[in-house]
């Protein structure tokens, strides 16, 4: 009887703190901690598209995500105005970077499951997640050239 309880309280646990994160996400006004927020959000909208897809909402499912991949890239867009330097500041930058890593290889892990028709459209999301998360890296990490001495002629 309580296991039966648990596994119906299991979701409804999940799909509230999905409701609950979106919510904090939304109202956020300050970017660094939009970020964290987000860095929260990725794995359980993953969850929640891949409930829709296996419910066949296939149309609902890429929403989810495209809606995921929006509220990326104007988060990171927010917080590159916010703090120039990530290098120097990387508050937000890091936890969404390494957030955003994980959450693509579930992406990844969803669309080895689709029919071979529908997984280009998924690959255009994913893409642009990959997309933004290189810029998080290269925010992070910015390339510099090497510091060479100067040679002077003799």
């Amino acid at each position: 009887m309580i296991f039966a309880a648990l596994a119906l309280a299991a979701p409804l646990g999940a799909q509230d703190r999905l409701a609950g994160l979106l919510a904090q996400y939304q109202a956020e006004t300050d970017p660094v901690r939009r970020a964290r927020v987000l860095s929260k959000l990725g794995d359980d909208q993953v969850e929640e598209a891949r409930k829709q897809w296996k419910s066949g909402e296939d149309v609902a499912c890429l929403q989810s995500l495209g809606k995921y991949r929006d509220e990326v890239q104007e988060t990171v867009a927010k917080l590159e105005a916010a703090v120039p330097d990530a290098e120097k500041k990387p508050a937000g930058f890091k936890e969404l970077q390494i957030s955003l890593r994980e959450t693509i290889r579930h992406i990844d892990d969803l669309i080895l499951t689709l029919p071979v028709d529908k997984r280009p459209f998924f690959r255009d999301v994913r893409n642009d997640l990959v997309k933004t998360q290189n810029e998080l890296i290269d925010s992070l990490f910015p390339r510099r050239p090497k510091l060479m001495p100067k040679k002077t002629n003799p």
